[in-house]
């Protein structure tokens, strides 16, 4: 058996360092990103079984530094291939995770680290894995935000989780009070990863429906949900409005994440245009994320 994982790794000094890791999420790479903020640069790693993937991947994302540094000012410095050892993985990464404060009562913690809640406090128990979503990113943060925002609001119960990544929208939901809960990715092995932070924030298998499928699939036998997070791309989200709208009850609650400013506009109207009206917006950065609620 290989014990070896095959890696690509990019080094990153552009101003916004959020911008690559949503591209390369487009090509449904495995990545994990970090920011050395005192240094100024970003590393995003891509994971595959074989070295020859790691290679094609290199010559393929090598060929796109220019138009990336020209359309979205993407300063690539370095593409390099290299080996690393399975179960040296997690402590490579220790060192750049810390305890984050989503809100007041929500707390994102990596097991490693010691934390004593304040009364009232939420914890949730994510480690860095191959699959996104660990609360870093600015758009992870707005979804859970609002989810906290909503929770316990008269009428909102339901939970769909559109695209679940590490299963840690869930996983706040859960510890919020939501229920039912439903969560579906068309990656195996986000849902995978989903699925044992879900065990590790002891949260019984029969608390969350956990489907292994794509959009279209799902809507195909889908109800509607109190709450929808779709944390999934903007052109994705464009393209998909009537399925996702198709999720959330009329008077339910939609939040869209993962737009880039430039595009937050276009997709606010065709949302409204679906029958939504925008309850609030949040922009970080690069990024504009909004809470919707359907007519």
């Amino acid at each position: 058996m290989n014990d070896l994982l095959y890696c690509c790794k990019i080094k990153d000094e552009s101003q916004e360092p959020d911008i690559l890791p949503e591209l390369l999420s487009a090509y449904e790479y495995q990545i994990s990103s970090w920011t050395d903020r005192q240094e100024k640069v970003s590393y995003h790693i891509l994971y595959f079984p074989e070295e020859s993937e790691a290679e094609a991947a290199k010559e393929f994302l090598s060929n796109l530094i220019e138009s990336w540094r020209q359309e979205f000012d993407i300063r690539v410095t370095a593409v390099e291939v290299f080996t690393m050892k399975k179960e040296d993985w997690a402590e490579v990464w220790k060192k750049y995770f810390n305890i984050i404060h989503i809100s007041d009562r929500l707390v994102i913690k990596p097991s490693w680290l010691e934390f004593k809640p304040e009364p009232g406090q939420v914890i949730v128990e994510i480690d860095p894995g191959m699959s996104f979503g660990t609360g870093q990113h600015a758009t992870t943060s707005f979804c859970m935000k609002m989810i906290d925002r909503m929770a316990g609001t008269p009428g909102i119960n339901s939970f769909l989780d559109a695209g679940c990544g590490s299963g840690i929208l869930t996983i706040a939901a859960a510890k919020l009070g939501y229920s039912p809960l439903v969560a579906f990715d068309i990656d195996p092995d986000a849902t995978k990863v989903a699925a044992e932070n879900f065990e590790k924030n002891r949260i019984k298998p029969e608390a969350v429906k956990l489907l292994t499928t794509g959009l279209v699939e799902f809507c195909a036998g889908a109800g509607s949900y109190d709450f929808v997070a779709a944390n999934i791309l903007g052109s994705v989200l464009i393209a998909n409005r009537q399925l996702i709208a198709s999720l959330v009850r009329a008077g339910g609650y939609l939040s869209l994440a993962g737009i880039l400013n430039e595009e937050f506009d276009n997709l606010k109207n065709v949302f409204c245009e679906t029958g939504f009206t925008m309850e609030y917006r949040f922009s970080e950065k690069e990024w504009t994320s909004g809470l919707f609620r359907k007519c």
